[in-house]
């Protein structure tokens, strides 16, 4: 996989979980596999046992195998799995950029972004997505034509939790069910993502932004997608909800003219390279 940083320095690597899932998919057994692992039952069983206290005998090893600086997270002794999994992090260490103008990451993650076409599909690493099979209703889906798609890629080593781009109106929630194959670009060639993966949106009447419609979306054995509030208002930076173990995705649709993403993303994008970002961080500004 290629990043880049905010910096504009590349990162060029394979993680063990980009490594661990193009092994899988690059042969008919481990599709088979995946397939049974996605599967309802079986990822409902998995998630219930990342709930229990057996399964914290993984929490040493993953933090061992993927790097994870635990002196970010609060210090406090975990009860399963998942419990760690959507850990809190430390007061600071994710600074939420308070200027109205500026649009703010969701999440942690690798960001890219892509124009919303009139035909409203976009193409992200060689599969393309339409607006209205995402959002399974093609009247709001007009409403982001001309406007830009943000997608967050978050893999199991970010932090778990996210937040609320700016202080809005939300609405109701809107719960798609989808097999749960994993959010992760190695898998686009075989599994159209957004068709098949669980998701979960709301629209969002933004002080600064117009519309925007904020969706996670849910990964292999993850056990589901937990968003806090219904129809509420909401303030910027407001933890919005969490997920459970797996690599997921969090996805922003903007209208035309209400915001302009930052040059970097859309430089890096265009270049083929993910942009590393933090929860908090400006990721472009309001069109007033």
């Amino acid at each position: 996989m290629k990043y880049r940083d905010r910096l504009g320095n590349t990162i060029e690597g394979t993680t063990n979980q980009d490594k661990l899932l193009d092994k899988l998919y690059s042969n008919y057994v481990g599709r088979l596999g995946l397939k049974i692992l996605s599967a309802p039952v079986v990822s409902n069983l998995g998630g219930a046992f990342l709930d229990t206290w057996m399964s914290t005998f993984l929490i040493g090893p993953f933090i061992k195998k993927n790097n994870i600086r635990m002196s970010d997270y609060e210090k406090r002794r975990y009860r399963s799995y998942n419990d760690f999994f959507t850990r809190k992090i430390k007061a600071g260490k994710r600074v939420i950029d308070k200027n109205p103008a500026h649009l703010i990451a969701p999440s942690d993650g690798k960001v890219t972004a892509y124009p919303i076409t009139l035909d409203s599909k976009f193409k992200i690493k060689n599969s393309y997505y339409s607006v209205a099979s995402m959002l399974r209703n093609k009247k709001l889906a007009k409403d982001f034509v001309g406007g830009y798609a943000v997608i967050i890629r978050l893999s199991v080593d970010n932090y778990h939790r996210y937040c609320y781009v700016d202080d809005a109106v939300k609405g109701r929630n809107y719960n798609i069910p989808g097999k749960l194959y994993t959010v992760n670009p190695v898998i686009l060639d075989h599994v159209n993502i957004y068709k098949e993966n669980s998701r979960s949106y709301c629209v969002l009447d933004t002080k600064n932004f117009g519309k925007v419609v904020q969706m996670e979306v849910g990964a292999l054995m993850v056990g589901k997608i937990t968003n806090y509030h219904h129809v509420a208002m909401v303030k910027r930076g407001e933890e919005k909800g969490k997920f459970e173990f797996g690599g997921s995705t969090v996805v922003l649709l903007l209208q035309r003219d209400q915001a302009v993403i930052a040059e970097d993303i859309l430089r890096n994008t265009n270049e083929g390279y993910e942009t590393l970002v933090k929860m908090g961080e400006c990721i472009g500004e309001a069109l007033y």
